[in-house]
């Protein structure tokens, strides 16, 4: 009996880790020599004498949160990166993640960020799988926000990255990368953050269609309308818009007809550049990424 209950336990312990965003809200820290680093995430702090990661307070919530700088080294300036793993100094890439085998609708948390020349930072997402009869890895889902080379957030703002699909399977593992600059960093552009968390989920493939069936986007890139229609069973569903940065521009609620959905967007009050579609039908959720022209 006993072995049971440990064997119950290993269980519930090691899903709910696999579940979680290690050190999500930043409070715990390792002194490293004159540095210290975010348990848990990669930074370049000990590959260079200036330090591009440092331990910002308070938090938003807790007593802690990231600091990322882009700060001048020699002739050039080093980028101010972390990476949920282990980061590659030298081609300033990503190498692992971290266990993870859910699959959540959305990256959330809270930022602060500004640059000094044109190349903004940015947040990402990956989540992979290793998939044993290529002998490679698959991703699963994706996305990212960009900020816009005139944007700046002076103080804590709530942002939300939708995940868009592109496997039915559950992944493995995954990767978040940090940046407080593009590829052209400039002295000083810094990227903050905090209370990273996942939301919502998204069935597999073979779940997803008992509830979503046949999703079709038209036109695609849109300039004026966009069509969305797709089959479910659920008798209210949700569409909604997201922009670039994360943030979410439309919302409806729509019924369906003899189980077949039609909606349309108006487009043309919407600024011109990349969007994600979400549909939300009971407990699936479809992402869809789209243009407006």
């Amino acid at each position: 009996m006993k072995t049971i209950i440990k064997s119950i336990l290993f269980l519930f312990f090691t899903s709910t880790l696999f579940a979680q965003i290690p050190n999500s809200g930043f409070e715990n820290w390792t002194a490293v020599s004159t540095y210290s680093v975010p348990d848990g995430w990669g930074t370049l702090n000990n590959t260079y004498t200036v330090q591009t990661a440092t331990k910002g307070t308070p938090g938003s919530p807790g007593t802690s949160y990231l600091k990322l700088t882009s700060k001048t080294y020699g002739s050039s300036v080093i980028n101010g990166m972390a990476v949920s793993g282990v980061l590659d100094s030298v081609t300033m890439q990503p190498k692992s993640g971290f266990p993870f085998s859910q699959r959540p609708a959305s990256l959330t948390g809270k930022n602060q960020f500004m640059i000094y020349g044109s190349s903004p930072g940015s947040l990402s997402v990956t989540l992979t799988r290793w998939d044993s009869g290529t002998n490679s890895r698959v991703t699963v889902a994706s996305g990212n926000i960009t900020h816009s080379p005139s944007a700046m957030a002076m103080s804590w703002t709530n942002f939300t990255i939708p995940l868009t699909y592109s496997d039915g399977n559950y992944p493995d593992s995954c990767i978040i990368v940090l940046k407080a600059s593009g590829g052209n960093p400039t002295n000083n552009d810094y990227l903050w953050v905090d209370n990273l968390a996942f939301s919502g989920s998204v069935t597999g493939i073979n779940e997803k269609q008992a509830t979503i069936n046949s999703l079709s986007i038209y036109p695609n890139p849109a300039n004026a309308k966009v069509n969305i229609h797709f089959t479910t069973k659920e008798a209210q569903n949700t569409i909604e818009l997201y922009n670039v940065t994360g943030a979410k521009v439309y919302t409806e609620n729509v019924g369906n007809s003899n189980g077949n959905v039609v909606h349309t967007i108006n487009t043309t009050e919407l600024a011109k550049g990349v969007y994600i579609l979400r549909v939300t039908s009971g407990n699936a959720v479809e992402n869809k990424k789209i243009v407006i022209e």
